[in-house]
C-alpha cells in the first residue's frame, strides 16, 4: 500500500515540477498535479477514473466560503481606495506627524495592516495602499531597499492578522475546528512583530526633506474627503462584527461576506466622488482571479490527495517525525511550502500537522496562529514570491531581489522564533483564545 501511494505522490511531484519547468502558472501546475494524481490512483483502484471529475468538482467547492470573504472584502477595500480614502489617510499621517517619527511609522504600519487583515491577502494591501505608503516611507528618509523590506514583512503579517486569515480558515475547515477565537492569538503577535519590523528597518533616517516639499509631491485627494467618510465604512463593518459576537441570540448572524457587502455600500454612499461600482467590482474581480483560482485548485488537490491516500501517508510521516526535529524543521518546511504551493501548503502539510499537534495535547487554535505567522514568509521565496515581487514593484526598488530579501533577515528571524514558540507553548497560551470569545 505504501509503495502504491508513494508512486502516486511521486507522479504528482514530477508533474508539478515539469509544469513549473515549462513555466506554467502555479494554478495550472497544481491542477496538473491533481489530475495526474487522480489518474495514477486509478490504477490501484482508488479512486476510479470515472470518479475523477466528481472529486475535482467537489474539491473546487471546498473553500467557497473563503472565496466569498476574499472577494467581498477586496471589493470593499477597492471602493475605499477609489474614493480617495487611502491617499487622504497617508497624506494626513505625513502632514501631522512628519516630525514625530515613531507615530508616523506606527500609523503607516497600521495602514498596511488593515487591507490585508480584512481581505486575508497581503498582496491586496500592497495593491491598495502599497504605492502611497512606499512614497511616504521614502519621504521619511528610508532607503528603497528597506522600504521594500518593510512592505514585504508587514504585508505578510497583514495576511495573518484577524479577522480574515486564509491559512487559518483552510486549517480550520480541514480539521473541523471552528474559525473562532483567533483575535488575540493572531492580533497581539502581528501588532508586536509589525512594530518591531517597522522600527528596526525604518528608524534610521537617510535624508530629510522640508514638509512643504513633501506635501506638494504627494498625491492629491478629492475635494470633500474627510475623516468621517473614511471611518464610517469601517465602523459599519466592525459594528456588525461586534454586534454578532455580543448579541448572538438576538442579532442575526450575517457572516463576513454580507458584512463586507454592507460596509462596501456604506463606502460607496459616502464617497465624495462618483464611483461606477459595477465597473470597479468587475475590474477588481479580474485582478483577483489568479488568487481565487489558487484557492479553488488547492481544494481540488486536497480532495485528490485524500481520495488516493497521499494525505494519509503525509500525516503518518508527520506523526513519525521526532517532536523536537519537527519543531525545528517548521522554520524551513512552512515557508518553503508556501513558496512552492502558496495556500496549498496549508492544506497538504498544515492539516495533518494540526491533527498531530492536537492529539499530543497542544492547543490547535494557538498552534494554527503560530503557523500562520510562518507561512507569509514563504511569499518572498521562489517560485511564486508573490508578496516579495509586489513589494519590490510598488517600492520601485531596482537592485537585486536577493539583496532586498537579505535585508529582511532580522524580522524574518524574530517572526520565525515567535511562531515556533507559539506552537510549542500553545497549551499554555490557551487563555488568549478564551479572552477572544
Amino acid at each position: 500500500m505504501y509503495l502504491q501511494i508513494g508512486i502516486i505522490l511521486a507522479v504528482m511531484v514530477l508533474v508539478y515540477a515539469l509544469a513549473k519547468w515549462r513555466k506554467l502558472s502555479i494554478e495550472i501546475s497544481m491542477l496538473s498535479a491533481a489530475v495526474a494524481g487522480g489518474i495514477a490512483g486509478a490504477f490501484p483502484g482508488t479512486p476510479p477514473v470515472s470518479q475523477l471529475a466528481r472529486h475535482l468538482v467537489e474539491g473546487a467547492f471546498t473553500y467557497l466560503d473563503v472565496i466569498l470573504v476574499f472577494s467581498t472584502a477586496t471589493i470593499f477595500m477597492a471602493i475605499v481606495s477609489e474614493s480617495g480614502g487611502v491617499n487622504y489617510v497617508v497624506r494626513g499621517t505625513i502632514k501631522y506627524f512628519y516630525n514625530v517619527r515613531i507615530i508616523a511609522l506606527m500609523l503607516l504600519m497600521i495602514i498596511i495592516l488593515i487591507p490585508g487583515a480584512l481581505t486575508g491577502a497581503g498582496s491586496v494591501s500592497l495593491l491598495v495602499v502599497g504605492a502611497p505608503v512606499a512614497l511616504a516611507l521614502g519621504y521619511l528618509g528610508i532607503k528603497k531597499r528597506r522600504v521594500a523590506a518593510i512592505l514585504f514583512i508587514v504585508a505578510g503579517l497583514s495576511a495573518a492578522a484577524p479577522p480574515v486569515n486564509i491559512w487559518a480558515m483552510i486549517l480550520s475547515a480541514g480539521t473541523a475546528i471552528p474559525y473562532v477565537g483567533f483575535e488575540l492569538p493572531l492580533g497581539i503577535p502581528v501588532l508586536v512583530l509589525g512594530t518591531f519590523t517597522i522600527l528596526s528597518l525604518g528608524w534610521r533616517r537617510e535624508r530629510k526633506m522640508p514638509l512643504d516639499t513633501v506635501l506638494k509631491e504627494m498625491p492629491e485627494v478629492p475635494a470633500g474627503m474627510s475623516w468621517w467618510r473614511v471611518l464610517l465604512p469601517f465602523l459599519a463593518f466592525f459594528g456588525l462584527v461586534i454586534a454578532c459576537r455580543l448579541l448572538p441570540f438576538s442579532f442575526p448572524i450575517l457572516g463576513l461576506p454580507l458584512e463586507f457587502v454592507v460596509a462596501a455600500l456604506v463606502a460607496w454612499l459616502v464617497s465624495p466622488i462618483r464611483i461606477k461600482i459595477l465597473s470597479l467590482s468587475r475590474d477588481t474581480m479580474k485582478r483577483l482571479l489568479p488568487l481565487l483560482a489558487t484557492i479553488v485548485v488547492v481544494g481540488m488537490l486536497q480532495q485528490i490527495m485524500t481520495a488516493t491516500g497521499v494525505r494519509g501517508m503525509l500525516s503518518f510521516a508527520v506523526i513519525s517525525t521526532p517532536l523536537i526535529l519537527l519543531f525545528i524543521s517548521l522554520a524551513v518546511i512552512i515557508p518553503v511550502s508556501e513558496g512552492v504551493l502558496t495556500y496549498g501548503g496549508a492544506a497538504i502539510i498544515g492539516i495533518p500537522l494540526i491533527w498531530y499537534l492536537d492529539s499530543i495535547g497542544l492547543h490547535a487554535t494557538v498552534a494554527i496562529a503560530g503557523l500562520s505567522l510562518l507561512w507569509p514568509l514563504g511569499d518572498g521565496l521562489p517560485p511564486t514570491a508573490l508578496i516579495g515581487r509586489l513589494s519590490v514593484m510598488v517600492s520601485e526598488y531596482k537592485d537585486s531581489y536577493w539583496t532586498f530579501l537579505r535585508s529582511t533577515w532580522l524580522p524574518w528571524l524574530v517572526i520565525t522564533i515567535v511562531g515556533i514558540l507559539m506552537v510549542v507553548f500553545s497549551a499554555r497560551l490557551e487563555f488568549l483564545v478564551r479572552w477572544s470569545i
